[in-house]
């Protein structure tokens, strides 16, 4: 899938952009920019895209995405209870303070976190959501008292135990001019119609090529096969109904687009290395 180049604007009053979002999927597209993005998820669930990375985010979790790594958050809206969104979003640039401020020994956690950030960042907020509550206030101050909350943000990050890198450490973030529109088109129409048996012929016609060409060809940009890739979606989808323990897991294994509870069972601990009830477990223990 060919990413989007998003230009991010600022505020010409500042050295950096801070906003606070409150619509759903405004940037739902898979997109890149040369600035690091900082967000908070205080309201809002759904499934993140960063890199090859594809998993679950939720309420008082945070990612840190790095400069030129390809992304997107896709909230899922059809659930009644959780169609607001509420996130709070910082860009900025990596030297936008001044190259010589990231070789000062004072400031190594603060590089460490943005050398991470390369492979995308994630913070599960579960019961802690300081480093949100510092994010929030970074959206609402203004002069240097911003520029410090960014900093003492990064450092937390740069120190926490619970930081997870997202992107594998094979990701190359190069897009040639020669891959073909065609996969931003699978992309989206995987994501619409996960829930469905999509056959190979289905897909390859989106993509405008033969299936055979296609599955090659599908592996050859993404390093994964079509059908582990939309394995991953259903089961990141599977992930947040597991959280919301409103359903069985029969129920959610179906609803998520599996046929059948053994194939969910087995794709579920491939990818998350868990079971789906060992997951839910972690969630409402």
């Amino acid at each position: 899938m060919k990413p989007h180049l998003l230009k991010v604007s600022r505020d010409q009053s500042g050295s950096f952009s801070a906003r606070r979002e409150t619509r759903a999927n405004v940037n739902n597209k898979w997109h890149y920019h040369p600035e690091i993005e900082l967000v908070y998820f205080k309201k809002g669930y759904g499934t993140q895209y960063i890199g090859d990375s594809i998993s679950t985010f939720m309420p008082g979790d945070v990612a840190l995405v790095g400069s030129n790594l390809p992304h997107f958050w896709h909230f899922d809206i059809t659930t009644n209870n959780h169609h607001e969104a509420d996130v709070s979003v910082i860009h900025f640039k990596e030297f936008f303070w001044g190259e010589p401020f990231l070789q000062l020994p004072e400031t190594n956690t603060i590089k460490c976190a943005l050398e991470k950030s390369n492979r995308g960042i994630y913070i599960a907020g579960e019961n802690d959501n300081t480093i949100g509550a510092l994010i929030e206030k970074i959206v609402e101050a203004d002069g240097f008292r911003k520029i410090n909350l960014l900093m003492e943000v990064l450092h937390i990050i740069g120190e926490s135990a619970k930081a997870k890198l997202m992107a594998s450490i094979g990701f190359r973030n190069n897009f040639p001019e020669e891959v073909s529109n065609n996969m931003d088109a699978v992309y989206n129409y995987t994501i619409q119609n996960f829930r469905n048996n999509i056959t190979l012929k289905e897909i390859a016609d989106v993509a405008n090529m033969s299936p055979n060409y296609f599955c090659r060809y599908f592996k050859l940009k993404n390093s994964k096969t079509f059908s582990y890739f939309i394995s991953e979606i259903r089961v990141g989808h599977a992930c947040k109904l597991l959280i919301e323990n409103k359903l069985t897991i029969k129920e959610i294994s179906f609803e998520s687009g599996f046929n059948n509870f053994t194939s969910f069972h087995n794709h579920f601990k491939i990818i998350t290395g868990k079971t789906p009830l060992t997951y839910q477990k972690m969630f409402l223990r």
